[in-house]
């Protein structure tokens, strides 16, 4: 994997005659030590129709200073991003490109803006001699290298204060403080790119034009459709990198795209639905592989470490970590390899397509307050028939396969009450709120099912070897015992949110 830097700063205003005030001032400051002046020379990459500046993302070769060579930012919080660096070349690194493959599919990257940067550099230093943060004069010329405006120039000087590696937050705060009290204020536009773009704009759009307010059910749908269709493309790099529960929220956004077909299909119509979510099903479960293994063999250890040792007998670590090694068939790869492949970048596409030109039927152009209650209910009815299903059943395979279905549609209603949430309000909120516990006590049920599957084999494999399975039996009777537990629970918490009141609110 390339390098990853996670970048901390602040951009501020300035003009030629701009001069930096005495930063020694600011707290923690123990001195400000000139580093000298580089020239720096950028060319950033995007599509003809700048899809990755549209999403904050940028993309340059850069000559000069210390870590020349190709970057891509992806936006994290406001003022922080993670920077990834590639050696200089000529193309486009491909472990970049495979980064922003979601954002770019099968369109081309091209210069779109050169960016000449002199740049003044002042480290501010603790009294031990601490790298605090690093401040920078950039007088920087832009040029339009793509596009409509390809020639226009624009120049500006701007301050950068970007935090040391490690240091504290609170030291930037104490410099924008002075800076401020010296005149300084904070840019307006977020990047060096943002700016260039926008001031070479030969047609910039008419911003003070007010955006549509939503008001039909096919409105408050489409703005939930999108916002799933938006969470896993921007997942896509993070699911690349591996970042910490990446999957796991790329997962969830697929089921909720398909949940959200599934629950409106008066809106939106299931002939061109209907494909597309399967496609969504095959992805989450190739996303799932990894994570359903990892989520088993956290609780397996969680209960091991548990245990006293008197009675953790045998190899049983051990054990586990060869039979986890063992289960793993090479997920990680497969998962690069679907993101890859061709039949992912067709959903996406096939999604974006769905955006563009929703297949919205006659219900769509209704008021939300008479179509959206509709659709949640008819979720929760289903719920409902599957509960009570499961509550009749007596302990068995046969009741833990009710419970398991009564989940999945405990899922389905919960989404459609989150997704009617910014129409209906706190009544959904609600909803969605009580149903989530129950999925949640569902959910615990299932892990215990497949849990106790998994100890048993173990056992098996642990005789077999002429190891004793005591310990993997007594994990087994805990992991009943838990079952035992979610089952009797689960009726007090069915009926918090079975409560007829929350439906009736739903209506109003």
């Amino acid at each position: 994997m390339a390098d990853t830097k996670r970048e901390i700063e602040r951009k501020y205003e300035a003009t030629d005659d701009t001069r930096l005030p005495d930063l020694t001032r600011a707290a923690g400051v123990d001195r400000a030590v000139p580093h000298g002046r580089t020239e720096l020379d950028a060319v950033y990459w995007d599509t003809h129709d700048l899809r990755l500046a549209a999403d904050s993302l940028t993309l340059r070769r850069r000559t000069g200073g210390a870590d020349e060579g190709w970057h891509a930012k992806f936006p994290v919080a406001v003022g922080v991003r993670d920077e990834i660096h590639e050696p200089l070349s000529d193309a486009v690194p491909p472990p970049l490109a495979a980064l922003l493959r979601s954002r770019v599919r099968h369109a081309e990257l091209v210069p779109v803006v050169r960016l000449l940067s002199s740049r003044d550099v002042h480290h501010l230093l603790a009294a031990d001699g601490t790298l605090l943060a690093e401040v920078s004069v950039d007088a920087v010329l832009a040029e339009r290298l793509a596009g409509e405006g390809s020639g226009a120039t624009a120049a500006w000087t701007e301050i950068e204060v970007e935090l040391a590696d490690d240091g504290d937050p609170a030291i930037l705060d104490a410099v924008e403080k002075r800076l401020r009290k010296a005149g300084i204020r904070s840019a307006e536009s977020s990047s060096k790119l943002a700016r260039a773009l926008a001031e070479t704009n030969l047609n910039p759009d008419d911003t003070g034009t007010p955006k549509p307010t939503t008001y039909t059910a096919g409105d408050h749908v489409l703005a939930y459709v999108r916002k799933q269709i938006a969470t896993i493309v921007r997942l896509d790099p993070a699911v690349r990198r591996d970042l910490p529960d990446s999957v796991h929220k790329m997962r969830v956004a697929t089921r909720r795209l398909r949940s959200t077909f599934k629950t409106h299909r008066r809106i939106l119509d299931r002939e061109v639905t209907d494909p597309i979510g399967a496609e969504l099903k095959w992805l989450a479960a190739e996303l799932g592989l990894d994570r359903d293994q990892e989520v088993l063999e956290e609780r397996l250890g969680s209960r091991v470490e548990a245990l006293p040792a008197a009675l953790t007998l045998g190899p049983v670590r051990g054990r586990l970590r060869v039979w986890s090694a063992a289960r793993r068939t090479g997920s990680r790869r497969r998962i690069i390899d679907v993101l890859d492949g061709k039949r992912y970048l067709d959903l996406l596409d096939a999604l974006d397509a769905l955006s563009a030109d929703p297949p919205l039927r006659p219900a769509a152009g209704r008021a939300p307050g008479k179509v959206l209650p509709k659709a949640v209910l008819k979720d929760d009815k289903k719920l409902a028939r599957r509960m009570s299903h499961a509550l009749e059943q007596p302990p068995g395979p046969g009741r833990d396969t009710a419970m398991h279905e009564a989940r999945k549609a405990a899922k389905r209603a919960r989404y459609a009450g989150e997704a009617a949430r910014p129409s209906l309000g706190k009544p959904a909120k609600r909803f969605a709120k009580r149903v989530k516990a129950v999925q949640s006590v569902l959910g615990d049920h299932q892990d215990s099912v497949v849990a106790r599957e998994a100890l048993r084999m173990l056992a098996i494999q642990s005789h077999a070897a002429g190891e004793t399975a005591f310990t993997w039996g007594l994990l087994y009777g805990q992991e009943e015992a838990a079952a035992e537990a979610r089952e009797r629970e689960l009726p007090g918490v069915w009926a918090r949110a079975g409560a007829p009141g929350l439906r009736a609110d739903l209506k109003r």
